[in-house]
């Protein structure tokens, strides 16, 4: 036993009430010492004096929203304003000069008084921490009022001016301030040290506010929008304060909690902290104690306060966001209205019928905590019975205390394992009602069901999951919630545990498929290496030919053997066996999907990007300019490198795949490179391409990767090639050597860096492995194809060669025979600034690649003024206009489900 501290305390809890605190009530039990009646068990950790709420944050971002928004009206609605600010004058300029001058001098002492009676009713009560908060944020609210005051008198336009400031009375060749220095640090002092938490204190002072601003506007020394602005600046800047320092960790602590018992009756005489369940769904789960009683049985004690409530905020409000109405619970719920979801969901669980916590007592810990007392339950979680505990008894259990809910319309929410409660005896305890829900839908209750199959499933498989179900629920309940079974329908912490199921699946298919390709070519691989190359006859081709079948169906053998089926899939064969022809489409249940968010961001950023772009040319002179006969093969060019770049990929694809439309895809990668870099986009859209054409993940990937090794080279070898061409026309500043030995030295000194840097190391071997794990057994198939080997090579040198032409073309199209350049020298820029390109991180390469691409004609020999639009054209023709087709193929592929 240890005295409980200034912070609160964590304790290892137990897991039934055998191991409990003797709870046998002693002589002399009624007078124990108070001391003695206030120790928790155990040693809690000390928590952080300070918390960041994501409130806090959430009510910043809304202040500066608030504060842009104002400052629009006043820029472009002048006409408003000042309609506006004259009718106030108009309405106040009727009031009493008596009237004024009590309220101006009253509210002039008294918004000063309340602040510092405040602060000095708080140091009384030892809450020196909140003061300090308030005095930064006023110290803070002052920087950016002076800031802002200076903005809006030398750089602010003139409308926002003219909404924020009038000439002085006092002096009409001044103006008034913009925003009042001494009002926004008092708002945002107020705010910050929680006056808004006392009811009393702030009636106060926003009478004080009221009356000030009310005698500064009537006497005509400031203006609407000043005032506005002045509050949104105080209040914007004390919550940026709070969230940047931290508000005060106000948790109760275990004495708080053990007074909050006596005050609802209860005599305790020890508490002990419940070992923290996985914080995977967010982490506001509440601290649970076992608390025992100097007469009566042990309780289970759960406590929240706002740190904990606060935890998880972002995920629920993006569930909130992403999918429909019945997705999570309020992101943003007050403690009073988590006490009453609690208390009402655990009350009409045990009127339901079903086995539930029955809870006795609920009390405030201060401001900032409630509790919630309930009996002691005792037993084991789910997750933590072992396999062979299991039973069918058990599981048949489990789902009886879901159809009582569900027969009142409470939808549980959470069914997962540390939710399920085992006692002694066997029976199951449904816990954790706090996010349930009353008068539930179909589809809440539909998605309760799929959530506890797989729950099930996970411990003891697909049939027996199913098979309790069906015995408890009936066939047409069971096969009711197979549009639910999907992964957004889950809990976070099930859809984990499928996630990591799926990458062990995947692991064991692919060793499976490289040990096969292993032990089926060990003797031809043996006699090759003893005999060298040699020339073979017509049944030796066919021997050949025969061992690459026999090799192939050895691969496809292993691979149907290694292969196996998610839980969800077999979850809905089992019911599928019992009512073929029920439902198994998915329902939609997400308002905004992923794939529409990122086509929409994506939109954004290459609109934003394309005007950045065209807003610096002058097109008069650059159209008037121009060659259209050497425009129109560049755009030729242009449009073949998409066949070229379809040829390259199904070079590296044994698989028969539609050509024209893998010609789209390439299309659509005009579009989705543009939101990435060139060498991540290209290969994601590419692997999914192939995997909806019909190739397996493993291969799909496999045979991208391939492509790309083999692009690396290829490009490579042409750009030492060209570099080397280059040098023998004795073009001074491209000389081979040069050009070669940077490159090299370059890329030696980066191999360096990579491999010394342990982190570095690690992520390039993990990235590197991942991507071309399967390469080698893919371009082993592909070497047995030579007509496949030809497509994809020649496809890439065809690619290549239409953007050095697209590039040349457009280069001529604005200059002559005079400043005309070498294929080989175009050939040198185009390469070096597309790797370039694929490096940089930002979409399409955008800055880099013109960058580099005019300075490398430049270097050549062409002149600025040739190689500027030379460079746009190539850029527009290759990057920007294709934005709009490949925008449309995008959409068009997705509907047919082809990416």
């Amino acid at each position: 036993m240890k005295q409980q501290g200034a912070h609160p305390e964590d304790t290892e809890g137990t897991p039934d009430a055998s191991s409990r605190p003797d709870t046998t009530k002693k002589p002399g039990g009624a007078h124990r010492d108070v001391a003695h009646i206030d120790e928790v068990e155990g040693d809690e950790p000390l928590l952080p004096a300070r918390v960041h709420r994501p409130s806090d944050l959430m009510r910043l971002v809304g202040g500066v929203l608030a504060v842009v928004v104002l400052l629009a009206i006043a820029a472009f609605a002048h006409g408003t304003t000042s309609g506006l600010e004259q009718d106030i004058n108009k309405g106040t300029g009727q009031a009493p000069d008596l009237l004024i001058k009590i309220a101006g001098l009253a509210s002039s002492i008294a918004i000063l008084l309340v602040p510092v009676a405040f602060a000095i009713e708080r140091l009384i009560k030892r809450d020196g921490l909140r003061i300090a908060d308030g005095v930064l944020a006023a110290v803070l609210a002052h920087g950016v009022t002076l800031a802002t005051d200076l903005w809006v008198a030398r750089a602010a336009p003139d409308s926002i001016q003219d909404a924020l400031t009038q000439p002085s009375p006092g002096d009409i060749h001044a103006l008034t301030d913009p925003v009042h220095g001494y009002l926004a640090p008092v708002i945002a002092y107020m705010t910050a040290v929680g006056m808004s938490r006392r009811p009393r204190w702030r009636a106060v002072l926003w009478v004080v506010l009221l009356l000030d601003a009310f005698s500064m506007l009537v006497t005509g020394y400031t203006t609407p929008f000043s005032i506005i602005l002045t509050v949104l600046i105080g209040w914007t800047v004390a919550y940026g304060t709070l969230y940047a320092v931290g508000s005060p960790n106000v948790r109760p602590t275990g004495r708080t909690l053990m007074a909050g018992l006596r005050t609802v009756g209860f005599r305790p005489v020890t508490a002990s902290r419940e070992e923290a369940a996985d914080a995977a769904e967010g982490g506001d789960r509440g601290r649970r104690y076992f608390v025992t009683l100097e007469d009566g049985p042990p309780l289970d004690v759960t406590v929240v306060d706002r740190e904990q409530q606060a935890q998880g905020f972002f995920y629920r409000a993006w569930r909130n966001l992403a999918l429909r109405g019945f997705a999570t619970r309020r992101s943003l719920q007050s403690l009073r209205q988590a006490l009453e979801q609690e208390a009402l969901l655990a009350y009409a669980a045990i009127a339901a019928g079903a086995n539930a916590p029955k809870l006795i007592a609920t009390s405030e810990l201060g401001p900032d905590a409630v509790m919630l007392v309930y009996e002691h339950t005792g037993g084991r979680t789910l997750d933590s019975l072992e396999d062979e505990e299991i039973t069918d008894e058990l599981l048949r259990d489990t789902w009886h205390q879901v159809k009582a809910l569900q027969s009142r319309r409470i939808a549980h929410r959470r069914l997962v394992g540390d939710a399920i409660l085992v006692d002694r005896s066997g029976t199951v305890i449904l816990t954790d009602l706090r996010g349930g829900e009353i008068a539930a839908g179909d589809l809440l209750l539909r998605m309760d069901v799929s959530q506890l199959l797989v729950t099930l499933g996970l411990r003891v498989g697909a049939e027996r999951a199913v098979a309790s179900a069906l015995s408890v629920l009936g066939p047409d309940a069971v096969a009711d919630c197979l549009p639910m079974l999907q992964p957004i329908a889950l809990s976070r912490s099930t859809r984990a545990t499928l996630r990591r199921l799926a990458r062990e699946r995947a692991e064991r298919e692919r060793e499976a498929v490289l040990e096969a390709s292993r032990h089926s070519r060990p003797a031809r691989a043996h006699e090759e290496d003893d005999a060298g190359p040699v020339v073979l006859d017509k049944a030796d081709k066919k021997a050949v030919r025969a061992e690459q079948r026999a090799e192939k169906r050895a691969i496809d053998e292993a691979l149907d053997e290694a292969r196996e089926e998610d839980l969800l899939s077999q979850i809905r064969q089992e019911v599928l066996r019992i009512r073929p022809q029920a439902p198994v489409e998915p329902a939609r249940l997400e308002r905004v999907r992923p794939r529409t968010l990122i086509s929409v961001i994506a939109g954004a950023i290459g609109a934003y990007f394309l005007l950045t772009q065209l807003t610096h040319i002058e097109f008069g002179p650059l159209i008037s300019n121009a060659e259209w006969g050497w425009v129109a093969a560049a755009v030729l060019f242009s449009a073949l490198s998409y066949v070229a770049a379809a040829m390259a990929l199904l070079g590296f694809v044994p698989e028969r795949v539609p050509f024209p439309r893998t010609v789209a895809a390439q299309v659509a990668g005009s579009f989705v490179k543009i939101v990435a870099p060139a060498a991540v986009g290209g290969v994601a859209l590419n692997t999914r391409f192939l995997q909806r054409a019909g190739v397996r993940p493993g291969l799909a990937v496999a045979s991208v990767g391939a492509s790309q090794l083999f692009g690396l080279g290829c490009h490579i070898l042409m750009l030492l090639a060209f570099g080397y061409l280059t040098g023998t026309e004795k073009t001074p500043s491209l000389s081979p050597s040069r050009t070669v030995i940077g490159g090299l030295l370059t890329v030696a000194v980066l191999v360096l860096v990579v491999t010394s840097v342990p982190f570095l190391r690690k992520f390039v071997v993990t990235r590197v492995r991942s991507l071309f794990a399967g390469v080698v057994p893919r371009m082993l198939d592909v070497l047995q194809r030579p007509q496949k080997l030809v497509t994809g090579i020649g496809g890439m040198l065809l690619l290549t060669a239409c953007f050095v032409m697209c590039l040349d073309a457009s280069i001529r199209a604005f200059g002559d025979e005079s400043t005309s350049v070498s294929i080989a020298s175009v050939a040198v820029v185009f390469l070096a600034g597309n790797a370039l390109g694929s490096a940089a991180p930002t979409p399409g390469g955008v800055g880099a690649v013109e960058a580099t691409l005019t300075v490398g004609l430049i270097a050549v020999g062409l002149p600025k003024e040739v190689a500027a639009p030379a460079v746009l054209l190539f850029r527009l023709l290759t990057l920007w206009l294709p934005v709009l087709p490949g925008w449309l193929a995008f959409n068009h592929l997705t509907r047919k489900a082809a990416l």
